[in-house]
């Protein structure tokens, strides 16, 4: 049964919301809308690509939020734009497997897919089949894409689209990334 309160369901319009840029806190910022949904009852799913590493988010969600399914399809290094480990390939075509079960399941009010906007610039998924997913999604379902490079066509069929912005970094200062605040 969907988490949605009663009296929402007739009335809810599902959006896309595309969150893009070289800035840090896209996923964050994913997060920051599951935590949203999560207040209002929704039931949510985050499916994370890219990323095979328990960040604080990961470890907090599992924790201390039974509304939340999450999945990561990612190992902890970095994939080679130009050429990725064919393990890459396999967990991102793993993962978008799992996104479209996901959405086709009607279980969830809102899913998240975390870096598949580089997913698709990389070319570990055919940004056809994406946009496929995205233009047949259920209509109720409130859909959230992150990740930099998000092309034209996605970002022409989105609702909503935020692009962050690095104005300044830590990191650049020599200041290093610490538990709590890794951005």
């Amino acid at each position: 049964m969907r988490g949605i309160p009663e009296q929402k369901k007739d009335s809810k319009q599902g959006i896309v919301l595309l969150i893009t840029g070289n800035g840090k806190g896209k996923t964050t910022a994913a997060f920051g809308q599951a935590l949203r949904a999560i207040g209002q009852n929704y039931r949510v799913c985050i499916i994370q690509f890219m990323k095979g590493r328990e960040y604080g988010e990961i470890r907090a969600a599992k924790e201390y939020l039974p509304n939340l399914q999450l999945f990561q399809y990612g190992l902890d290094s970095f994939v080679m734009r130009d050429n990725p480990a064919s393990v890459d390939v396999e967990l991102a075509e793993e993962g978008f497997e799992k996104a479209k079960e996901v959405i086709g399941s009607n279980e969830f009010d809102m899913v998240i897919l975390d870096e598949i906007n580089v997913v698709v610039d990389f070319g570990l998924v055919d940004e056809d089949e994406v946009l496929e997913l995205v233009k047949t999604k259920p209509p109720e379902l409130d859909l959230i894409l992150t990740g930099r490079y998000a092309s034209d066509e996605l970002i022409k069929n989105a609702n909503t689209v935020s692009e962050i912005k690095e104005v300044k970094h830590h990191y650049n200062n020599g200041i290093k990334d610490r538990a709590g605040i890794e951005y």
